[in-house]
């Protein structure tokens, strides 16, 4: 599928930049091939010099000698970034969009209502190739559209298709999921230190604690809820701890962090529009 394909990205900041990495250091494209452009052109000057990609003169020159250009730049900045595009936009073009927020209609209102788009929405963790990406095709994207994407994506991570009605739920879990774990962090590292820890101390163990919980999830194909019953012994002080979890409703708050972090994505959607 990759023997002819060219990769642009528009906008080069940490997701755009991490994206090209993953491409580039999978071999899933050789350099020659990953086009970038940026409004900083310290930024593609770099990522040159780093990967051997090559820099465009500007978005439409990306685009003229690309095949699929992503759409790597803030919401804000969007709506006038597709006004840019929309003269060059060919039917060539497979455009993948990972703005926040910006739902495919409002992109091929722009664009050309039989554009090939794919809207998807990473997570910050592909800046070390662990992401985890939602990846939703819009009416125009064929089947082989998808596949493409989905190895772009998989290149830094994780990536599973989603419809777009979807996409919000996706944001809710997982791409705003890394900062309910940081807090997490944050709150087991202040809790060992309450309890007789030396800051540096809490500091190391939650992380190892973290790191080693989540490879288990990952790597034994145990069911979590079965991980979790093999630690709680009877009596024990996992159990006494798991309590004080379910008194305060855990599970329930966990759901309805993830409902309103989807119900914003929804109401940042329609004001896109």
């Amino acid at each position: 599928m990759t023997a002819k394909r060219s990769l642009g990205f528009v906008g080069v900041g940490n997701m755009g930049a991490a994206l090209a990495r993953g491409v580039v250091q999978s071999g899933l494209l050789p350099p020659e091939r990953v086009w970038v452009s940026d409004v900083d052109p310290g930024k593609t000057r770099r990522l040159a010099d780093e990967l051997k990609v090559r820099v465009a003169e500007g978005n439409r020159d990306l685009l003229a000698r690309t095949d699929t250009p992503v759409l790597a730049v803030k919401p804000q900045g969007f709506s006038d970034l597709l006004d840019e595009l929309a003269p060059a936009a060919e039917s060539r073009h497979l455009f993948i969009s990972i703005a926040a927020g910006v739902p495919v209609r409002a992109i091929t209102r722009r664009l050309g209502r039989d554009a090939r788009v794919v809207r998807v929405m990473p997570n910050t963790p592909a800046l070390i190739g662990c992401g985890a990406t939602g990846v939703a095709r819009g009416g125009g994207a064929t089947d082989a559209d998808l596949q493409w994407t989905l190895e772009i994506f998989n290149s830094v991570g994780v990536a599973v298709e989603v419809r777009e009605e979807q996409i919000n739920a996706v944001t809710g879990l997982s791409g705003s999921g890394p900062a309910y774990v940081f807090h997490l962090v944050e709150a087991l590292t202040r809790a060992g230190e309450k309890a007789g820890l030396a800051p540096e101390t809490a500091a190391a163990l939650t992380r190892q604690t973290l790191l080693g919980a989540a490879r288990m999830v990952c790597e034994s194909g145990i069911d979590p809820a079965e991980l979790r019953r093999r630690v709680t012994s009877p009596g024990g002080t996992t159990e006494a701890g798991l309590k004080i979890l379910a008194d305060a409703d855990f599970l329930g708050l966990i759901e309805r962090m993830v409902a309103r972090a989807t119900e914003r994505g929804a109401e940042l959607a329609r004001m896109a529009e």
